[in-house]
C-alpha cells in the first residue's frame, strides 16, 4: 500500500519532522480543545498549543533533573518535581492538578470559609472532577516520549504528575485561546517581571506586541495560531513565557495561521 503524503499549508511545505518530533501530537490537542470549546481549531493553533505544551513540561523536566543530580539519582520522583516548581515559579502552571495528586497532599495550605470554618480537600476540589484532570492518562504516551528524548526516566508516580500538569495546562491554555477568539483580542491591565533581590529590575518589553491591546485577525468561528501565542501570556510569564511564544512561531512559522486541520 502507497503511503499517503502529509497534506501541507497552501503558504509553505510542511516536513514530517514537525509532527513526529511533537511529543503531544496535534489530534490530541484538537481533542482537549473539543471539549471546552465548540470552535474550529486551525491546524496552526494545534501545533502552536502542543509546541508550548512541550516547552512548558521540558522546563518542568529539566529543573526536576538537576534535582535528582542532586542527589545523584538518574530516575526522577515527585519530591523532585516540588523542588523544580519551589526554585522556578514560571514552571507552577499545574495548580488545578496539584488538588488531586497525592504528590502535594499537605502542601497546598489550609483554606477557611468565611465563618473561619477549615475547607476539606474534598470541597476544595468540588463535586465535578475536572475535565483536564480526568484526561490526564491521554498524556502519559507523550510524557514518556519527552522523557525519553531527555535522556531521563522517571517513576509511575512522577509521570503520572507529569500528565497531569500537561493535561491541565494544555486545558486551560485552550480555553483561554477560545476566550480570545469570542472576545476578539486580549487586553492586558498589567505585566508580571521577575526581579531577583540585589539585581536591577528588567526594563519594561513596551515594544512587544503581546503586551499591549491585542485586536486578533481572522475570523470569529476558527482558532488561529496567534489566539494560542496571545493565550500564552496570559498562562505563563518570565522567560518561559517567551520560550515558549518563540518556539510555537518557529514551529509554525511556514502554514497560515488560519489554515484547515
Amino acid at each position: 500500500m502507497t503511503a499517503r503524503p502529509l497534506r501541507t499549508e497552501r503558504s509553505g511545505p510542511l516536513t514530517a519532522s514537525v509532527v513526529t518530533d511533537l511529543p503531544f501530537k496535534p489530534q490530541l490537542v484538537k481533542a482537549v480543545f473539543r471539549g471546552v470549546t465548540s470552535l474550529h481549531v486551525s491546524r496552526s493553533a494545534a501545533w502552536s498549543a502542543a509546541s508550548v505544551t512541550r516547552t512548558v513540561l521540558t522546563e518542568i523536566i529539566e529543573g526536576a533533573r538537576s534535582a535528582a543530580a542532586e542527589e545523584a539519582r538518574k530516575r526522577l520522583v515527585p519530591r523532585d518535581l516540588i523542588s523544580a516548581i519551589d526554585r522556578n515559579v514560571e514552571v507552577e502552571v499545574g495548580s488545578e492538578w496539584y488538588l488531586h495528586s497525592p504528590t502535594f497532599h499537605g502542601l497546598m495550605g489550609e483554606v477557611r470559609d468565611a465563618d473561619g470554618a477549615l475547607v476539606s480537600l474534598r470541597e476544595r476540589r468540588g463535586a465535578r472532577t475536572p475535565s483536564g484532570v480526568a484526561g490526564a492518562h491521554r498524556f502519559e504516551a507523550g510524557v514518556r516520549r519527552l522523557l525519553g528524548s531527555r535522556g531521563v526516566r522517571a517513576v509511575p508516580a512522577m509521570v503520572r504528575d507529569l500528565d497531569g500538569i500537561a493535561s491541565v495546562f494544555l486545558t486551560a491554555l485552550a480555553r483561554d485561546a477560545a476566550m480570545v477568539v469570542r472576545e476578539g483580542g486580549v487586553k492586558r491591565f498589567g505585566t508580571v517581571s521577575l526581579v531577583v533581590p540585589g539585581e536591577p529590575a528588567p526594563a519594561p518589553l513596551l515594544k512587544d506586541p503581546l503586551l499591549a491591546l491585542s485586536t486578533r485577525r481572522g475570523d470569529g468561528r476558527t482558532v488561529g495560531g496567534d489566539d494560542v501565542l496571545a493565550a500564552v501570556t496570559m498562562q505563563l510569564i518570565g522567560g518561559l513565557r517567551q520560550r515558549a511564544i518563540t518556539e510555537a512561531a518557529e514551529m509554525t512559522r511556514n502554514t497560515s495561521p488560519w489554515a484547515d486541520c
